[in-house]
């Protein structure tokens, strides 16, 4: 009976050419370990990284424990780059199984079975022209961010200008307001010291108006 069969990016292909790290009995099952391994297959190590820094599962700890300590051999053990790495290979095989039992009704035992697997990951170092496009990729993205910087900057200068602005016209427009409440007192003023004139001059016309009637009447008396 033969085995299956492998395809290019098989683990025995990976074993051969990369550096790896293996964690024993991690107590989780090995098909929760499968689902989260196939989220990195392939990728570069600093995406893998972002990929299980987000994944929700537990296990994703671990398996970034276990990408972290083969990307260091690789670098302590065969000077290798860790910005050229990238998960060549992964997988979880099925580990010790701790049987454990819950009571049941009637003096009967349910069966427990606590999985574990062993987990491994193995790092190579990517091709000149994977690296190239990385590269490039890596400085579009920073032109790309110093674009958005600066039209940022002048967005907000632009604001800022325009704020200055606003602010000089409310400062000139408070001038003219208080000149116009200068002038506003100036008006009451006349008016107030017009209407004093016009009283006084009643006023001395009565006073006239009434020696002259006193007058008349001692010259009618005498």
């Amino acid at each position: 009976m033969t085995g299956p069969k492998l395809n290019e990016k098989s683990t025995v292909a990976g074993e051969r050419s990369g550096t790896r790290a293996v964690a024993r009995h991690v107590r989780s099952s090995a098909y929760k370990a499968r689902v989260v391994l196939d989220l990195i297959r392939g990728l570069d190590v600093r995406s893998a990284d972002d990929v299980l820094m987000l994944t929700e599962r537990g296990i994703a700890r671990d398996i970034r424990k276990v990408l972290r300590s083969a990307v260091a051999n690789a670098v302590n053990n065969d000077e290798q780059d860790a910005e050229e790495l990238y998960v060549i290979a992964c997988y979880a095989d099925e580990g010790a199984t701790l049987r454990r039992f819950s009571p049941r009704a009637r003096g009967r035992a349910t069966r427990i079975r606590k999985r574990t697997c062993h987990i491994t990951v193995i790092v190579a170092r990517m091709s000149d022209e994977r690296l190239a496009i990385i590269q490039a990729r890596a400085e579009g993205a920073s032109a790309s961010a110093q674009a958005s910087r600066r039209a940022r900057v002048e967005r907000s200068r632009a604001r800022a200008e325009e704020a200055k602005a606003a602010i000089d016209v409310v400062e000139s427009e408070e001038v003219d307001v208080d000149d116009a409440a200068d002038e506003a007192i100036a008006d009451v003023a006349d008016e107030s010291t017009d209407d004093a004139a016009d009283v006084a001059d009643e006023v001395v016309d009565e006073v006239v108006d009434a020696s002259a009637d006193e007058d008349a009447a001692e010259e009618e008396k005498n």
